[in-house]
């Protein structure tokens, strides 16, 4: 799901920045750094800035050369719900069950105990194959899927989902 937040960034300015473009410069900063943190737990996987609402007075950090000003800005991420239905692209089909990437959301695994009436076919191109409904899930194939749970990485900074495709109206996408 797709999220409206407003966020309190201290973003770092190098002292050369500063000057008549400072504005700029700070957003410039802001941009760079929301785009290497990728995700965070309360919010979820970072996808773009939509305004910036308020730039507050510098401080000098001592010894470093920079100026660090606390900014409030909105923006958009994308974090997956327990219970929430989506669609994800099959990235790597292995006899345990299938790794997707639905948006930003790289490590989505559905499990081969999670795929009634699906059975793993070994081969150059392995797949899982429902023979009642002559479905295929295999590299890159659309899936809808029911997301059963979600755990935080801190390390990776990044989530791991758990889905299934317990229900009828789930699986593959023509």
């Amino acid at each position: 799901m797709f999220l409206k937040v407003q966020l309190p960034w201290n973003v770092l300015v190098p002292a050369e920045s500063l000057g008549p473009m400072l504005q700029r410069s700070i957003v410039h900063h802001l941009l760079e750094d929301f785009a290497q943190r990728k995700a965070a737990k309360d919010v979820g996987y970072y996808v773009a800035v939509t305004s910036v609402d308020s730039i507050g007075d510098g401080r000098v950090k001592q010894g470093t050369g920079e100026v660090e000003f606390p900014v409030l800005f909105s923006g958009t991420t994308f974090k997956l719900f327990k219970g929430e239905v989506l669609l994800g692209v099959v990235q790597e089909v292995l006899r345990y069950g299938v790794f997707l990437q639905c948006g930003p959301a790289e490590t989505v695994f559905l499990s081969n105990k999670k795929m009634p009436d699906y059975r793993y076919v070994l081969g150059d191109n392995p797949m899982f194959l429902n023979d009642k409904l002559s479905s295929k899930i295999e590299k890159d194939v659309v899936v809808c899927f029911v997301v059963i749970g979600t755990q935080w990485l801190p390390e990776k900074r990044e989530f791991r989902a758990v889905i299934g495709l317990d229900v009828d109206y789930l699986g593959p996408v023509s």
